[in-house]
């Protein structure tokens, strides 16, 4: 009995040392916006024990050997206007597809799934990395849906619209007031401006991509999406306002949903994320070559990837080869 006591004072003592160290590292980052993440060795070093559990939310979701749920996709139905599901995980809906010209939309319910994050070979570079440029052997029985991520991580010459962090690695810096894809470790993503509505001061940071300013916010389009189209929304293949287009959005009950097509202006896709229920939404990447997305319909041999989006070029690789740019998966949880 007394070593059993003795045992659960030592547990309820480190329990309680982790949690206060998480609430510490959850408010410095939201005070100081993460930009101090980018200076190397200044950058807060947290313990290894520490270090591990920043990711052991996520990584358990990914890889429980003999207990992995089971996941059901299918392959995009002939297009319609009314949200057909297209995944389950454990018999219960977890994606939904809809066709709204010209945008092609998924809906995600982060209750069954949920996003990660990935570096490209040349964004972000090949080594280091918790997701790199491909999915990953821990994610290739799980994965629902894959689809582009943001701007080249160098865009403008000087990175100053986009952002890149994850699992405390930073790619190029974070910065105030940028629309940002924020991943934290349960395992739930939000969308909002750094430093005014994320990150959270109750959750710890795993990951945030950051692209331009947000294209929807309290579920109304950019005052900018008609009238700065190229300067405010990104440069364009002949400078046409109409080009291959993709974005990111959540509703005001937490669901994720991804907006693309081959011919959307800035108001097209602010349009599709706000008629599909986004409250707050981010543009994505642009151009033809690298607007696609995926639905990965599971097989024996593996998942076999099919486009969602009507004449879209498609990524060599569909994501399961390195990528040079980076992407996003939504994976069951």
């Amino acid at each position: 009995m007394r070593r059993r006591g003795r045992e659960y004072r030592r547990r309820r003592g480190r329990r309680a040392l982790t949690g206060q160290f998480g609430v510490i590292a959850a408010f410095a980052l939201a005070a100081t916006g993460a930009v101090h993440l980018a200076r190397g060795a200044d950058a807060p070093r947290p313990r290894a024990a520490d270090a591990r559990a920043s990711t052991v939310a996520i990584r358990s979701r990914e890889v429980r050997a003999g207990a992995a749920p089971r996941v059901v996709v299918s392959a995009p139905p002939s297009p319609t206007a009314s949200w057909t599901t297209v995944a389950w995980v454990r018999g219960h809906p977890a994606a939904w597809i809809a066709q709204h010209p010209p945008a092609t939309l998924l809906r995600f319910d982060q209750s069954r799934v949920h996003l990660t994050l990935h570096a490209g070979s040349s964004d972000g570079g090949v080594i280091g990395w918790t997701y790199g440029d491909q999915i990953t052997p821990g994610e290739i029985h799980l994965v629902v849906a894959g689809f582009n991520g943001g701007f080249k991580l160098n865009y403008g010459g000087s990175g100053a619209t986009v952002g890149f962090m994850a699992n405390g690695r930073v790619a190029v810096p974070l910065k105030p007031g940028l629309a940002s894809i924020v991943t934290y470790t349960d395992g739930t993503s939000d969308i909002a401006a750094w430093t005014n509505g994320v990150p959270s001061a109750r959750k710890r940071v795993f990951s945030v991509l950051q692209n331009q300013r947000l294209l929807v916010d309290r579920g109304v389009a950019a005052a900018t999406v008609a009238n700065c189209v190229v300067h405010c929304w990104g440069v364009t293949i002949q400078n046409l306002t109409v080009v291959a287009r993709s974005g990111l959005g959540i509703t005001s009950t937490g669901q994720l949903v991804w907006a693309a097509g081959e011919q959307l202006s800035p108001t097209d896709l602010a349009d599709a994320l706000v008629g599909a229920g986004a409250v707050r939404a981010i543009e994505l990447d642009i151009n033809p070559h690298w607007v696609a997305g995926y639905l990965y319909v599971h097989h024996p041999t593996g998942p076999v990837p099919a486009p969602v989006v009507p004449g879209q070029p498609g990524i060599l690789g569909q994501l399961l080869a390195p990528d040079s740019r980076d992407f996003l998966t939504v994976v069951a949880n």
